[in-house]
């Protein structure tokens, strides 16, 4: 079905919006069926008592998140590449809904920061301890990213005594070999001191899902459009 250049921009934005979703929510679903069922983690789950604890709700929100993520591309692609209304349709209610919780997750984590700097803290805590027991190779690979993108270093945050050093950035300077900040810390400070830059990163989510959104609701309109056309052309040739 023809579109004209707004309705072909909408859709190959769709399709890299889609492509980074189904990337992330690989990820994010890999990473957590592995925290889940992995012979080293799996007996954290078969404890009762264990099961309130941040690392398995974290774990559970990240399969559930990542699943959520792949119904969502699922759609999304399949809408989009073969112009299919009923499929936009709901790819459209299911971002919606994405966008609507970002923003009010967003609300809560500032309001509550608290309690989510602590049981990110937590999560981290358990993560740690479980590397330092058993050396997963996708626990030892969170950590790593972790630790690059905060620029921290394990608990402790001397490279020296640090037995989780293999995980740790390069130092930037000197200093830096005798002493790094640990990660509690930083993650901590980002939640004092940078919640708002927080809040605006889920509202910002919100709004890319917003702008996809409305990319959806555009080329929704031209599929109808073009569909009508083609009826209004059979009409009239029989």
């Amino acid at each position: 079905m023809a579109l004209d250049g707004c309705g072909l921009v909408c859709k190959y934005i769709l399709f890299i919006f889609n492509l980074i979703f189904a990337v992330v929510g690989f990820a994010f679903l890999g990473l957590g069926l592995w925290l889940r069922f992995s012979d080293n983690t799996r007996a954290i789950f078969e404890i009762e008592a264990l099961n309130s604890s941040a690392f398995v709700l974290a774990v559970t929100v990240l399969i559930a998140l990542g699943s959520v993520m792949l119904i969502v591309v699922v759609f999304g692609d399949y809408g989009a590449c073969n112009e299919k209304r009923c499929a936009l349709q709901v790819f459209s209610a299911l971002l919606s809904i994405l966008a609507l919780a970002e923003v009010v997750v967003g609300v809560l984590a500032y309001s509550s920061r608290d309690e989510v700097e602590a049981s990110i803290v937590e999560f981290y805590s358990s993560m740690y301890a479980l590397y330092l027991t058993n050396g997963d190779p996708v626990i030892a690979v969170t950590l790593l990213f972790i630790h690059n993108t905060l620029h921290c270093c394990g608990v402790t945050g001397v490279p020296v005594l640090e037995l989780a050093k293999k995980t740790c950035p390069k130092p930037d300077g000197f200093f830096e070999h005798l002493i790094m900040p640990n990660c509690p810390g930083i993650i901590a400070d980002v939640f004092n001191s940078k919640a708002p830059l927080v809040m605006g990163i889920f509202v910002g989510t919100g709004a890319l899902l917003i702008t996809a959104l409305v990319c959806t609701i555009i080329l929704l309109k031209q599929i109808k459009r073009g569909q009508r056309e083609i009826t209004a052309y059979y009409s009239t040739v029989y």
